[in-house]
């Protein structure tokens, strides 16, 4: 098999994929050097892959430089640069004065490169002309910020007018965690060797890796009983989750769905969950909420069924209609409860009522605000979809703690609250207690605007009231969410894509196509 039949473009990810972190990525090549007699096989085969990767992307490309550092990954990259010199190309490698060949590998691909007649040049400040940058600098290998020297060199490849192809991950970025160093390269495209990367799928690094495409260098990883770390979620995975309906089956069959939420000024974030709950396949949808948002809900959703929650004879309308609410969670399939709530009287009220019922919920918004202040486990059967800074909230950090190993903190909020955690953003992360985590492959930029995760919060009710548990129902939610909003935005562009926008695409990605 030649390195072009194996290279998959991943820019799709494949459903279910599972993706691994550098741990296990150093096991599997363990132990394929001890099956194969020498480690320096895989190099060979991950610079020849890399070399046809170059070749097929770049078809015209004459003029390489190759940035090489002191390790494996820069040894991969000596290998291409052999490669490409003997094709014919106009080959310069390059590296910084200290980042001569440490390992045993890289010394060799070193020597093999110089005996084609290459040499290597030390990077004084600028960078030679080119038509392709390689970036094999650090890869994996790196494990903190970049130092000052490094950092030039990476912020000379950025500057580079040169398209970037990255080996195995861009330097500067952490393939396990996704965090970006402030030194980081901006890579066109990043091949992986072996197998996918978790951390190049979710958070910063998702602004560094540009398109993925993946040579597994033909090694398996469950070959070798490595385990995965986490779980790649593409488009079609919603068949797993969306089953085509029997053809007797009635509303209450479909779920019931309570939204709760809507304070006053605030009423459009209840419309919008409850909205997405009917639009992603509620059977029956009650919303409690203030009095004057009856009106206008109905007339905007006359599907939904709205009731007032709120005591009008009270002072300023603040104190609950616990009668109201005690009447529609008894009804529910599934709670969300957030959207709109707001942190006064009305909205703790409403927030301890739902806390203290048994149905499967999920809290947003701030419910989840009222949550971190007075944290709490809950049942397995609830899900909690926080953005970065509630999350940091939840677990008493910053968001910038967060967002450094998105895949840390998701997995302490899992364990800390007993329950689905949906870790809302670049790559959404989904976790649960004693279950792997999943990956997002799925949404883009234009999904950041106000009322998107008030969508979520229904989306993901609608298929918790549907029997799905608390862990399929948030990962299924999630990627639901995030292709109805890829496929707005293919409708009319990222810049000014509305929640709204993503109703009609829900409808038609909770019916995929295939599913049986």
């Amino acid at each position: 098999m030649s390195p072009n039949d194996e290279i998959a473009d991943e820019t799709a990810p494949a459903p279910g994929s599972a993706l691994y972190d550098a741990v296990a990525l150093r096991a599997i090549e363990a132990r394929a050097a001890a099956e194969l007699g020498e480690a320096y096989a895989l190099m060979q085969r991950a610079g020849a892959a890399a070399w046809s990767e170059l070749l097929n992307r770049w078809t015209r490309a004459f003029r390489l430089l190759v940035v090489c550092g002191p390790g494996n990954n820069g040894g991969d990259g000596y290998v291409l640069a052999t490669l490409a010199r003997q094709s014919g190309r106009d080959v310069a490698v390059l590296r910084l004065p200290e980042h001569a060949p440490r390992s045993a590998l890289a010394r060799r691909a070193a020597a093999e490169y110089a005996q084609a007649g290459g040499a290597a040049l030390e990077f004084d400040g600028a960078l030679p002309a080119a038509d392709v940058v390689v970036d094999a600098l650090f890869g994996i290998g790196l494990s903190r910020a970049p130092d000052a020297a490094s950092a030039a060199l990476i912020a000379a490849i950025n500057a580079h007018p040169a398209p970037v192809l990255a080996l195995d991950a861009p330097s500067g970025v952490d393939a396990d965690s996704g965090r970006a160093h402030a030194a980081a390269v901006n890579a066109q495209r990043t091949l992986e060797f072996i197998a996918p990367k978790a951390g190049l799928r979710s958070g910063a690094a998702l602004d560094h890796t540009g398109a993925l495409a993946l040579a597994s260098l033909q090694l398996a990883p469950e070959r070798y009983g490595i385990e995965a770390v986490a779980e790649a979620l593409a488009a079609d995975d919603l068949g797993r989750w969306l089953r085509p309906r029997r053809r007797d089956s009635h509303k209450g069959r479909n779920g019931r769905v309570l939204c709760v939420g809507g304070d006053h000024g605030h009423g459009g974030a209840l419309l919008l969950c409850a909205q997405a709950a009917l639009r992603s396949g509620a059977g029956l949808l009650d919303a409690a909420t203030r009095a004057a948002h009856v009106a206008p809900m109905l007339a905007r959703l006359p599907e939904a069924m709205p009731r007032a929650v709120d005591d009008s004879n009270a002072l300023n309308g603040s104190a609950l209609n616990g009668a109201e609410l005690d009447a529609a969670l008894d009804a529910a399939d599934a709670v969300a409860i957030g959207p709109g709530l707001g942190q006064q009287a009305w909205g703790r009220a409403l927030y301890a009522r739902v806390l203290a019922c048994a149905k499967p919920r999920l809290f947003d918004a701030d419910a989840l605000n009222l949550l971190a202040a007075q944290p709490q486990p809950l049942p397995a059967d609830c899900v909690l979809t926080p953005h970065p800074g509630e999350a940091a909230r939840l677990l008493g950090c910053d968001t910038a703690h967060v967002q450094d190993d998105r895949f840390a903190a998701v997995s302490a909020l899992a364990e800390r609250y007993g329950c689905a955690v949906v870790l809302k953003g670049a790559g959404s992360l989904v976790a649960a207690p004693r279950r792997r985590t999943r990956v997002i492959g799925a949404g883009n930029p234009g999904m950041a605007v106000g009322g998107m995760g008030d969508v979520l919060s229904g989306v993901v009710a609608a298929l918790l009231a549907q029997g799905l548990d608390g862990f399929d129902a948030a990962s299924c939610g999630a990627l639901l969410h995030a292709v109805a909003g890829d496929q707005a935005a293919r409708d009319g562009g990222e810049r000014g894509l509305l929640p709204s926008d993503l109703m009609p695409w829900l409808r038609r990605c909770a019916n995929p196509r295939g599913a049986a």
